[in-house]
């Protein structure tokens, strides 16, 4: 009996699954927006990728580096979330396609620093001018105070994000 309960709930949860219930609450429509931001976002991300000769991964990469700034391999790999081993294979590919540099650490001689080489990504840059300026000229018609809210709300996720470990 209580395996048939469990399996019942997992088709429910897996049904439920299968399609996005209409917002009844500001939360949910504030989350269904997220998820259709986002969805637009990766699948942006991957075409720049690939008209870049690039995997998405390495793309995400260089944008981490260009946030952060120069990095080590174990900062890296808590920004994004990969294993070490993953983030060496995506530094791998990115140092061979000219996009980084890995050079030793001057305060861990154990490590190195990861920079990004500026006149490589110039060629990337045309790929998000467009889309850039057509955010800013967007975000240019809200009011101060929308904007200060939305700067609040991001500032909220990403403490949220950090504060998750291992997701």
């Amino acid at each position: 009996m209580r395996a048939a309960r469990k399996t019942g709930s997992r088709r429910a949860a897996a049904a439920d699954f299968t399609r996005v219930p209409p917002p009844v609450t500001p939360a949910d429509r504030i989350v269904l927006e997220i998820r259709r931001f986002i969805a637009g976002a990766i699948f942006f991300n991957a075409q720049a990728a690939e008209k870049a000769g690039l995997g998405l991964t390495d793309l995400q990469m260089l944008h981490v580096l260009q946030l952060y700034g120069p990095s080590t391999p174990s900062r890296l790999a808590a920004e994004t979330r990969l294993s070490s081993g993953g983030v060496t294979v995506a530094l791998d590919r990115l140092e061979k396609a000219g996009y980084i540099r890995r050079q030793p650490n001057p305060a861990d001689r154990r490590s190195l620093i990861v920079t990004l080489i500026p006149a490589n990504l110039a060629r990337l840059a045309s790929l998000y001018e467009g889309v850039e300026s057509e955010t800013r000229r967007l975000i240019a018609k809200l009011p101060q105070r929308d904007l200060e809210a939305v700067i609040r709300f991001f500032e909220t996720l990403a403490e949220a994000r950090t504060s998750r470990p291992g997701t």
